[in-house]
C-alpha cells in the first residue's frame, strides 16, 4: 500500500501517518522520505514494525454452534433443544458406543432453577443396539459388571436446571460415559464441573464448553479395556471403558454481536482415581486436545484469533478474569 502525508510551508517537529486494516503480528516494511525544498531528496533507511497485536475482526458474527467441534465424516451428529433454546450438540461414535464430545452453551441462566428428572432413557436420535445398556434402573456395574464406574454425564445434569425438557435430555444415553466413581466423577471431575458453573455466576455472557472421552490419542497405542454383557440379552455386548477426559472452555467478548477477542482454557485427565481436587495442574492448550483427539475445536472462531488462543495455557485465574 502507498501512503504519505504532505506539509506545505515549515512541517512540524513530529508528525504521524495513520495507516488502517493492518494485520495483527504482520511484518511491515516503511521508509521515510522527504523532498526538502533548496536540498537534495532525503531518504531513510528501511525500517520495520509489526502490526498491533489486537485479537479482534468486526467480520466476524457469533456462530450458531460457536461451542460444537467441527464436523468429520465417519460419526453420527445430532443435538437437543427446547422450543427454540439448543440444548447440546454431540458427536457420536458407533464404535465405541459413545459420545467422543458434546457440547453446549452455559449462562447463569441455564443453572438457576430446580428442574431434576433422573430418568435415565435411551437417546431416541440413535438406534437402541449402539446404545449402552443403562437406562431405567440399569447401571455399567449391573449390565456390564463395571464395579464402581457411574454415569458420568457430558453436559451435566447441574447445568441445565432451569428447563424440565433440557434437563431430562442430559439423561439419554449417549451423553452418558463410565467414569469411575471415586476419585473422578464424585471427585476432581466433579470440583472441575462446578468450578465451570461457578463462571457463569453474576455474569450476563456466555461460555461455549465440549467435553468429551478419549479412547485412544491420535497415533497412540492405548490398550482400550472392553467389559462384557452380563446378559446374552443385553446390547450392545461389549462397551470401552475410556482411557482419558478432556475439558474445553472458551469466553468470548463482543461489540454489536460481532467477536472482539477470546480466551480458552482445556484441561485433559488421566481417567484413574485422583487423592485431590486440584483440576487446575491439568489445564493444557486448547492446540494439545486437538492433536491428541482429532476434532478441531471452536473452528468458527476468526482463523487468526483461533490460532492465537489454542495455543495460549492461561492459568485458571487468568481464565476467570478474562
Amino acid at each position: 500500500m502507498d501512503k504519505s502525508v504532505s506539509y506545505i510551508g515549515e512541517a512540524p517537529a513530529d508528525f504521524k501517518l495513520e495507516v488502517d486494516g493492518l494485520s495483527a503480528g504482520q511484518l511491515y516494511y516503511y521508509r521515510t522520505y522527504v523532498k526538502a525544498k533548496g536540498t537534495g531528496d532525503l531518504e531513510s533507511t528501511v525500517k520495520t514494525f509489526t502490526g498491533e497485536t489486537k485479537r479482534f475482526n468486526f467480520g466476524t458474527k457469533i456462530p450458531a454452534t460457536l461451542e460444537a467441534p467441527a464436523t468429520k465424516t465417519g460419526y453420527t451428529y445430532s443435538g437437543f433443544g427446547s422450543g427454540t433454546t439448543r440444548n447440546y450438540n454431540y458427536c457420536f461414535d458407533t464404535d465405541y458406543y459413545a459420545s467422543l464430545w458434546v457440547a453446549y452453551p452455559l449462562t447463569e441462566a441455564h443453572t438457576q432453577g430446580s428442574a431434576s428428572t433422573s430418568n435415565w432413557k435411551y437417546d431416541p436420535n440413535i438406534s437402541n443396539d449402539y446404545q449402552p445398556a443403562i437406562t431405567g434402573s440399569k447401571s455399567y456395574g449391573s449390565s456390564y459388571g463395571m464395579t464402581g464406574y457411574s454415569r458420568g454425564h457430558q453436559c451435566p445434569n447441574a447445568d441445565r436446571q432451569s428447563d424440565d425438557t433440557m434437563n431430562s435430555q442430559t439423561y439419554y444415553a449417549t451423553n452418558q460415559t463410565p467414569q469411575l466413581q471415586s476419585g473422578f466423577n464424585g471427585g476432581i471431575w466433579n470440583s472441575l464441573e462446578s468450578a465451570v458453573r461457578g463462571l457463569t455466576t453474576g455474569r450476563s455472557d456466555t461460555l461455549y464448553v465440549a467435553t468429551g472421552p478419549c479412547y485412544q490419542t491420535v497415533g497412540g497405542a492405548e490398550t482400550v479395556t472392553w467389559y462384557d454383557a452380563q446378559s446374552t440379552t443385553i446390547k450392545p455386548e461389549q462397551v470401552p471403558l475410556p482411557n482419558y477426559y478432556w475439558k474445553a472452555i472458551l469466553k468470548i467478548k463482543t461489540v454489536d454481536g460481532y467477536i472482539t477477542d477470546a480466551c480458552a482454557v482445556g484441561f485433559w485427565f488421566k481417567h484413574e482415581a485422583y487423592s485431590g481436587s486440584k483440576y487446575s495442574d491439568y489445564i493444557v492448550s486448547i492446540d494439545e486436545i486437538e492433536a491428541k483427539t482429532g476434532f478441531d475445536l471452536y473452528a468458527g472462531l476468526p482463523d487468526y484469533l483461533e490460532s492465537l488462543i489454542e495455543s495460549e495455557t492461561p492459568s485458571w485465574t487468568e481464565f476467570q478474569n478474562f
